[in-house]
């Protein structure tokens, strides 16, 4: 076969998507299913047990292809947004439901089974959860599930912010979490594909991906004293958001919270503990 990227590949030695056919080798190839993330987030998986290493999480609202469902309770399949594949818990899927209309726009909310605040919440909505919305009333926005949603904390499906490093801002002292995409954890990673969603600006998942596919490269030289707001520097492994030209705020796994610090302070603390030097920096525009 040709060398796949498996993280991005929906191929098993006794499965593969459809598309894939003629690509690579398998027992059979299937058509897709595609399917409806229902929980606020969704555990990615590297294997289709509770403890293997998590990946990446899927949102509300997000659609992942299903090309396999075990009696365990595991779909198998890919994210329709980044191309991620992995195990989620079947649990968390439905059939695909309509269109998405809106987004969530703040770190998180609520979704309720009926338009009052006093009720328990059914789930919680990170920023960037995808819902449609049939209508607005008394202030909540009524989904085409049937429940509600604080309006003012949803923009409609193509209303974008302006500045990805202000939306990256919000999430300064948040727990650093491997595989995470919400704000209750996350990582250097999912810091930046989270915040350049909110901006329109669709980003693969993983550090090496984003190295190689966001913006444009700028010479590493420039980390002298030329970078720019909203330049993403990279080592081996880790990502960081430059606030200016020479304070960048990441998802550290150092401090186990997303911080804000001097670039050069970082540099020299990933080589001093082994982790090499800055690989890359990428900016989004010439």
């Amino acid at each position: 076969m040709t060398d796949f990227d498996p993280r991005l590949t929906p191929f098993r030695g006794d499965i593969a998507a459809d598309y894939l056919t003629g690509k690579v080798d398998a027992a059979r190839f299937v058509i897709g299913k595609r399917c409806t993330v229902i929980h606020g987030a969704a555990d990615i998986r590297r294997l289709p047990v509770p403890d293997a290493q998590l990946d990446t999480e899927a949102l509300y609202g997000e659609i992942f292809i299903v090309y396999e469902e075990s009696e365990e309770g595991w779909s198998w399949g890919q994210l329709a947004r980044d191309g991620y594949v992995g195990y989620m818990p079947s649990s968390a899927l439905v059939l695909e439901t309509l269109e998405p209309t809106h987004r969530a726009a703040v770190l998180r909310t609520f979704l309720y089974g009926g338009p009052s605040i006093k009720l328990p919440p059914i789930a919680s909505l990170s920023l960037g959860s995808r819902i449609n919305v049939k209508a607005v009333k008394n202030g909540f926005a009524v989904t085409d599930t049937g429940h509600f949603v604080f309006a003012n904390h949803l923009v409609e499906i193509g209303v974008f912010e302006n500045d990805f490093v202000t939306v990256a801002e919000r999430f300064l002292g948040l727990p650093y979490y491997w595989g995470g995409k919400t704000s209750l954890g996350i990582d250097c990673s999912g810091l930046v594909q989270v915040c350049l969603d909110a901006i329109g600006v669709n980003s693969l998942r993983d550090t090496d991906m984003q190295a190689k596919s966001i913006g444009f490269p700028v010479p590493i030289d420039e980390v002298t004293g030329n970078l720019m707001r909203g330049d993403l520097i990279f080592w081996n492994g880790h990502v960081g958001i430059m606030q200016n030209s020479n304070k960048i705020l990441h998802a550290s796994g150092h401090q186990m919270l997303v911080v804000s610090e001097s670039l050069i302070a970082v540099r020299d603390r990933i080589l001093a503990k082994g982790g090499g030097s800055i690989t890359s920096i990428r900016r989004l525009i010439r």
